[in-house]
């Protein structure tokens, strides 16, 4: 991989970088400027086609309506079969007194502009995955066609679900619209767990590597009570700014099922048993 064609292609003057840990998709780094720094996200575009450009759009999307902090998109590109992503560089700092209300205040605004369908513009990705994103009128539909079954289907294709577990998951999209209330799409994070979230220096949070679609807004709440949960004061400054309908907890396991499938499918045993379990809970 030629860094060097990169920052060239990026029109940066760099003084020096620094490779970072973590994420096992793409190569991170921080570069740093004259009186700046940048991060910089890098992977292979023949494996995830298009991935850069589709999460700046998704990151800019965000930007444009909510008031949590998301990083600045500068510049993305292709250059020696690479991808490239250039981001706003965010500092790490302490939470703020008002930390978490804004947080759950400012995502439950987010999920009050309602928006014309369920789905989005394009195709995009969840972590490596190719993320299906047709436009749909209704949410069972779009919830079974759009997430729950093509991923059953590659379980099934991986000899990890039997075809006794595949009609267990078309008899619960079937019952779908009995499971969720009706309400008006909302423009989603659609990764929001506490890996795609940090403290900023001033005090308040921001979110990044986003997987948007126009979903029920309980996609969000669910992910982000799937790995460990955010403060309770983010859940109580939600409620209050966007109160969620009656039975959400009862809920949360059906809209954990997609990120599990996702799970299940990249990493194997333990998520197929999590996600076989809740198919079986409501099918």
């Amino acid at each position: 991989m030629k860094l060097q064609n990169i920052l060239d292609d990026c029109g940066l003057k760099v003084t020096s970088v620094e490779r970072l840990h973590g994420g096992d998709i793409s190569e991170s780094y921080c570069l740093y400027g004259v009186d700046t720094k940048y991060f910089l996200k890098v992977n292979d575009a023949r494996v995830y086609p298009d991935m850069f450009e589709k999460e700046a759009s998704g990151l800019n999307a965000l930007r444009s309506k909510i008031d949590i902090t998301i990083p600045a998109v500068i510049r993305y590109g292709k250059t020696d079969r690479q991808q490239y992503l250039l981001l706003e560089w965010l500092e790490k700092g302490s939470p703020a007194n008002d930390c978490w209300e804004k947080f759950g205040s400012g995502l439950a605004t987010l999920h009050q502009q309602g928006q014309p369908y369920f789905g989005w513009p394009e195709d995009n990705y969840i972590g490596s995955l190719h993320q299906l994103n047709t436009v749909h009128q209704s949410w069972h539909s779009f919830y079974a066609e759009c997430r729950v079954m093509p991923l059953v289907k590659q379980l099934f294709n991986k000899n990890h679900f039997s075809k006794q577990d595949t009609i267990a998951a078309e008899n619960l999209c079937k019952k779908l619209d009995q499971l969720f209330p009706v309400e008006p799409p909302s423009l989603l994070h659609g990764d929001l767990w506490s890996g795609n979230f940090m403290i900023t220096s001033n005090g308040h949070a921001a979110i990044y590597d986003p997987a948007v679609y126009f979903g029920n807004r309980e996609m969000d709440i669910g992910m982000t009570r799937l790995f460990g949960g955010f403060n309770q004061r983010f859940y109580i400054a939600y409620q209050q700014q966007y109160p969620l309908e009656s039975g959400w907890q009862q809920r949360l396991a059906l809209t954990q099922l997609y990120p599990l499938l996702v799970h299940a499918v990249l990493f194997g045993e333990h998520y197929v048993n999590s996600a076989k379990e809740i198919i079986l809970r409501f099918a």
